[in-house]
């Protein structure tokens, strides 16, 4: 048999208990001693009781506002292992709470803080619920008050929606993981608007179901907006801060969750008169303006009786005008054509004198050097024409 070497040994025995599965989620009172804080802000302590000491530590990194003394009865949580080079066990913490407050509270303070760090809790995460519901999903127990009190809601406030109830134990161990695989049946259901969590009210170990860390992340995780209403409204749960809307009781949620469809009738019948009202408004005052169009149109539109007076006048006018122009017109054509006439030469001719010219008639003789004894001429008067020869 090969023996092992010290850091062989030291690692393996830190590999088991750091894979044991509840040491590494472990919570552990006892008091404060030997506690110191180097420059490198890591906090060393033990952790002791009249029976024993547990060397630990809290690094820098968790929880760096809080300072340990002295005896100091604390409840610590965190996860057990081996410091390699002192082979020393060692109780790694992650989060320290004064003993008094209880091991629940603790343990939800630091779910809290842990979920809270990772976002969870974020506001600008949170979705909106929509307005119209139709199919609205319940997880919680199916014989409980709870869900008798969401149907009574519905009933009276939205009896359009559809309730799809996924069932699951809201109380004992095995409540949060039937929550969870509830939820997960539900996730798959068509066409689902929202989703109600919901339990009744009961002491802090009764609601401890819904400050499970598997129930966060399951409400974080789902496709499709959740309320949660568990316990009364003074109760708090992990549930109530990752969901998208917390309400305080379960009946609260389906109020919240869904519109009242009493106040959209009322709403619908407001918005009614007042459409009716403008309506009946808008048609006197579309009348009014009509009215008003055609008065100006009938004071500016034409008076037959007026307008045929100053035809008959324009007529007249007219008449008289066109007389002139023509006799003025007359006595110019009457003075051009005298003109005319005294320029005519047949006019002429008709006084006894002719007209010479070659035997064509195309050129008139105007003197006699343009002519010789025995050329031919013509000789037009004033009631024909004839040859004549010079001599």
């Amino acid at each position: 048999m090969q023996a092992l070497t010290v850091s062989q040994l030291v690692n393996f025995l830190r590999e088991i208990l750091e894979a044991n599965e509840i040491l590494s989620d472990l919570w552990v009172a006892g008091e404060v001693s030997n506690y110191s804080r180097p420059s490198s802000g890591h906090r060393y302590f033990s952790l002791k009781d009249s029976g024993g000491v547990l060397r630990s530590v809290l690094f820098r990194d968790s929880m760096p506002g809080v300072a340990l003394k002295e005896g100091d009865r604390v409840l610590a949580h965190g996860r057990v292992s081996i410091y390699p080079q002192r082979g020393e066990l060692q109780f790694i913490c992650d989060f320290v709470r004064p003993e008094g407050v209880g091991i629940l509270a603790a343990r939800y303070d630091e779910l809290r803080a842990r979920l809270g760090a990772e976002g969870l809790f974020d506001p600008g995460r949170k979705r909106p619920l929509p307005r119209f519901p139709l199919r609205v999903g319940v997880v919680t127990s199916p014989t409980g008050a709870a869900f008798q009190d969401i149907q009574n809601v519905l009933r009276r406030r939205w009896p359009l929606a559809t309730l799809v109830l996924s069932p699951a134990m809201v109380q004992g161990e095995q409540a949060a993981g039937q929550v969870v695989a509830a939820m997960r049946a539900l996730a798959r259901e068509p066409g689902l608007d929202l989703a109600i969590v919901a339990r009744g009210g009961g002491a802090a170990e009764d609601l401890w179901a819904f400050n499970d860390e598997r129930v966060a992340r399951a409400i974080f995780g789902f496709p499709v907006p959740v309320v949660s209403g568990v316990g009364h409204e003074t109760d708090e749960t992990i549930s109530d801060l990752v969901a998208d809307l917390r309400a305080p009781t379960p009946s609260a949620a389906a109020e919240r969750a869904t519109p009242d469809l009493g106040e959209l009738q009322r709403a619908v019948a407001v918005l009614e008169r007042s459409m009716a009202s403008a309506t009946v408004r808008q048609l006197a005052e579309g009348a009014s303006q009509v009215d008003g169009l055609l008065s100006r149109m009938l004071q500016s539109a034409p008076r037959p009786g007026v307008h045929a007076g100053n035809v008959d006048r324009l007529a007249r006018d007219l008449q008289a005008g066109l007389v002139r122009r023509c006799g003025a017109d007359r006595a110019r054509f009457e003075n051009v054509s005298a003109r005319i006439s005294s320029l005519d030469p047949m006019a002429t001719l008709k006084r006894g004198y002719a007209i010479v010219q070659d035997p064509q008639g195309k050129r008139v003789v105007a003197s006699v050097r343009k002519v010789k004894p025995g050329h031919r001429l013509r000789v037009s008067v004033s009631d024909g024409a004839f040859s004549a020869e010079v001599c």
